[in-house]
Parts: structure tokens; C-alpha cells; sequence
């Protein structure tokens, strides 16, 4: 069994780069109907907006994740929603990563942002999880902190609001129609990422609204 587990997983890979490269593309949130449309699920729904941009519907569950996959420019692209709560992601993305043997360049992480003002666009090349307990664990798991990422800003809560409560607060339904222009240029990120680089895409959406 074993023996012909390593003879699928090596022909998977070898379907994965035979037309160009592999990327995987993170969104973080949190499991649950109840978390669904809260700010702090703006990972899982760019994700799920950029897998409808690219006519993506099949889905199945691997490594602790969600993940569907596609080609974008002659390049197989994973979208993963890891599945075991914000804080615990690093270990869906560690698996993926390495069964899939994803270079550490080509990941590209998706959550929110509270520092930045809502519906704001910042993609940086790496650095501390400034707060944000999922990609905490992705560079705890993957042990470096060089990885890209695309903060989604939510803008700070109001008053003398908890935070915790703020980013698991539901969207109104105006900040959802509003979303869909966001998550339409976090698309042309993903697919300038994946094309042209990612200086490219940080110099032409970092503070795009």
C-alpha cells in the first residue's frame, strides 16, 4: 500500500509540473457556517471569489484543508482553506506544501488586516505575523517568516470594541456588496503574483481600494 501510495503521489506531481510551475495560494478563516461572512474570514472569501473568477468548482478535502485546484497561465494553482481553526493553520500549509512540493516562493497567503483601512490592498514579501495567529503558525510550522502574503484590510473596531469580537463580527450587507469590487482586484493580484512576480503585483495593488 504504501509503495503504491508513492507511485500516485509521484505521478500527481509530475502532472502538477509538466506544463509550468506549481503555486499555492492560502486563504485563512475559520470552519463553520457561523464564521462564514465575518472579517476575519477575508481569506476564505477571496478564495472562494477568485476560484468562481477562474470557473473552478470541484473541492475536496486534503492535509487539514479544503482545496481545489486549476491552471492559471500554463501553471497548476492549489487553493487551500485550511480547516482547523485560524490559529492551527500552519499545519494544513506545512502538509500541502510538501506533498505537493511547493517552492516557498511560490506561496502566496490571503487573510485579514485590522492595521489597514477597510477593503485596502497590501502584499508583502515576508516579515512577522503582526498579530494574526494564522500566519503565526504558518511560520511556525514552515520554520521561516519569507513568504508573501496579501493583507485584506478590515479596518480598526470601533470605540472601545474587542478586537477578537470585531474580526468575528458579520459584514453588513453594504460591506458585502462593497467586497466584491476588493475581491475582484485581490483576483488580478493573485494572477500578477502568479505571472509577473511578486514586486510586480506589491508596486502595482499595494494601497489599491
Amino acid at each position: 500500500m504504501d509503495a503504491l501510495f508513492e507511485k500516485l503521489h509521484q505521478k500527481l506531481n509530475n502532472e502538477l509540473q509538466t506544463s509550468g510551475g506549481i503555486y499555492l495560494v492560502v486563504g485563512l478563516g475559520n470552519p463553520g457556517r457561523e464564521y462564514r461572512n465575518t472579517r476575519h474570514n477575508m481569506g476564505f472569501l477571496a478564495l472562494d471569489h477568485l476560484a468562481a473568477h477562474w470557473s473552478i468548482t470541484t473541492l475536496k478535502v486534503q492535509g487539514k484543508a479544503i482545496i481545489s485546484t486549476g491552471q492559471y497561465a500554463g501553471n497548476k494553482v492549489i487553493l487551500a482553506k485550511p480547516q482547523t481553526y485560524m490559529n492551527l493553520s500552519g499545519q494544513a500549509v506545512s502538509a500541502l506544501m510538501n506533498f505537493y512540493k511547493v517552492p516557498l516562493e511560490h506561496l502566496l497567503v490571503i487573510h485579514d488586516d485590522v492595521d489597514i483601512p477597510f477593503g485596502t490592498i497590501r502584499i508583502r514579501p515576508g516579515g512577522g505575523f503582526g498579530g494574526q495567529k494564522g500566519v503565526g503558525s504558518i511560520i511556525e510550522k514552515l520554520g521561516t517568516q519569507e513568504f508573501a502574503r496579501m493583507r485584506l484590510g478590515v479596518g480598526r473596531p470601533p470605540g472601545q470594541m474587542d478586537t477578537a469580537n470585531y474580526v468575528l463580527q458579520s459584514f453588513s450587507k453594504e460591506d458585502e456588496e462593497f467586497l466584491q469590487s476588493v475581491f475582484a482586484k485581490s483576483d488580478e493580484a493573485v494572477e500578477t503574483f502568479i505571472t509577473e512576480g511578486l514586486n510586480t503585483a506589491m508596486n502595482r495593488f499595494n494601497g489599491v481600494v
